[in-house]
């Protein structure tokens, strides 16, 4: 494995994606000509139109689809299956019902080598280290309740921490926030964001909230319509650390509105002859 600075901790090199054979020898692809280099460290997002391939990415990043054509490589390694060095959360948070909190955050422990096969003997330390990460995201006092005694906020926070817990270089978060209120989101903006300062370990963000994206990112990058390509990237030059505050700024605002202005035109270029394009 490489280390922090010798190179770039996620790289795509001209990546092409055919979801089966009889898609391939049909040029059809999901996503096409990806080239990309992520900094050890670096907190990117991914922003696109609806089935431009966001998710698609996310899929090849973590191996669980190889590319049809190209090359991936996470902290130098050759991607040739599931990553162990990954933790992943989505818009369901998905606990398991029968589960308390914190047994649910220890799930991965359970399943994940090299912790599986010792989990038993040190279950104390790691359930130590479950109730200080719920802790450290506001969930104290939660930790024995049970998922249907917590809010979607709260149990959005749970599988944040299932996804931390196993102490992964790399989390993948697939529009993690997309199911809560508005006031909900930005709080736990502020807590990955404190996370990640504290930690961090590499983000890769997909989200249709551009102001999500501009707000934790270091950089964004706009998918095309499918087939999903990388048709701009835009570094995020607002200053660290970043309060909600910056979000009423007109700097902030800009980056927002040049990004909505890349999507506005995606859409339109992909809409039939005619067709009007919804605001």
């Amino acid at each position: 494995m490489t280390g922090a600075g010798t190179g770039p901790f996620v790289e795509f090199r001209d990546v092409w994606l055919a979801y089966n054979e009889e898609l391939l020898a049909q040029n059809h692809f999901a996503v096409e000509g990806i080239d990309l280099q992520v900094r050890q460290g670096e907190f990117i997002a991914i922003v696109g139109p609806s089935g431009c391939g966001k998710s698609t990415f996310m899929k090849l990043t973590t191996g669980l689809k190889m590319p049809s054509m190209g090359k991936i490589l996470i902290d130098g390694q050759p991607v040739t299956g599931p990553l162990k060095i990954s933790g992943m959360a989505f818009q369901a948070p998905s606990l398991l019902p029968w589960r308390t909190t914190v047994d649910n955050v220890l799930l991965p422990l359970e399943i994940v080598e090299p912790y599986r096969s010792s989990f038993k003997a040190q279950r104390k330390s790691y359930e130590a280290r479950a109730r200080a990460l719920l802790q450290k995201v506001g969930l104290g006092g939660y930790e024995d309740k049970f998922p249907w005694q917590l809010s979607g906020g709260m149990q959005q926070r749970a599988s944040i921490c299932r996804a931390l817990i196993h102490e992964p270089k790399m989390l993948l978060l697939d529009e993690p926030f997309g199911a809560l209120d508005a006031f909900t989101r930005e709080e736990l903006w502020c807590i990955l964001r404190d996370l990640w300062t504290e930690q961090r370990f590499n983000v890769i963000l997909v989200t249709h909230d551009l102001r999500e994206s501009v707000f934790l990112a270091d950089t964004v990058y706009v998918m095309s319509k499918s087939p999903g390509r990388f048709v701009v990237k835009k570094q995020i030059a607002l200053p660290r650390p970043r309060d909600l505050e910056i979000t009423y700024t007109r700097e902030f605002t800009d980056i927002v509105h040049e990004l909505r202005g890349h999507i506005g035109a995606l859409r339109a270029q992909a809409a039939p002859a005619g067709a009007e394009v919804a605001p």
